[in-house]
């Protein structure tokens, strides 16, 4: 039977050796520890953090401060590359069919990739502004606004209802498969660690704009 302090820490131990509690080792396949889902979820951050480079743009527009080109050019970059080519392909490849075939969350789905194909076209429009007059910027802040107003509530909908319901329809040794194939074709795509490149990526943006600090977001 198992102590106080064994049950405490979550182990179990049976004839000597020490066995972690499902909620631990559900999930850890691929790239050490990060499970499936904290994969996806982590690849959102890096959108939320263009996301943040956008709302900077998209306020000195208003102001009519300067910002510098390239962090409109090398932010919608980034979305195309990592976001919209890689990571929503895994989620239209992967995921998405797979709820469809279990038939849950099928709306929410459609929705989903519905907005992946619109988000597109408006990085396009993005990577094509020049920005070079007025008028450019105004057309160049009503998509940035546009991108930022639906990514949003749509990265936020698929972490806080799409990823934790992959564990009803998967099983884990599935979950798991799920993970150690994203990681492949992610070390394929890119020749390496996708995340950790586009991270600091989007670390040379913010830096550029000057709000990588993030001590300078505490409201005093």
């Amino acid at each position: 039977m198992s102590s106080r302090r064994e049950f405490l820490t979550g182990g179990l131990v049976i004839t000597g050796v020490v066995m972690a509690p499902r909620a631990i080792a559900f999930g850890k396949a691929g790239k050490g520890d990060v499970s499936t889902n904290e994969d996806l979820m982590r690849e959102h951050g890096v959108l939320k953090r263009v996301l943040l480079c956008y709302d900077e743009i998209i306020h000195r527009i208003d102001t009519g401060e300067t910002f510098p080109p390239e962090s409109v050019r090398d932010g919608a970059t980034i979305i195309r590359n990592f976001i919209e080519q890689y990571h929503e392909k895994l989620e239209e490849q992967h995921l998405f069919p797979r709820f469809r075939k279990a038939n849950m969350l099928v709306d929410l789905v459609n929705a989903l990739e519905t907005q992946h194909t619109a988000g597109r076209k408006v990085t396009e429009r993005i990577l094509a502004s020049k920005g070079s007059d007025a008028d450019d910027k105004r057309a160049l802040q009503h998509d940035l606004k546009a991108f930022v107003r639906m990514y949003a509530p749509h990265e936020a909908r698929e972490d806080t209802v799409l990823f934790p319901a992959l564990h009803q329809i998967v099983s884990p040794h599935e979950y798991d498969a799920l993970g150690e194939e994203f990681e492949t074709i992610e070390r394929k795509t890119f020749g390496g660690d996708g995340f950790e490149m586009y991270r600091d990526k989007v670390a040379a943006i913010e830096k550029t704009l000057g709000i990588y600090d993030l001590a300078q977001f505490t409201p005093t």
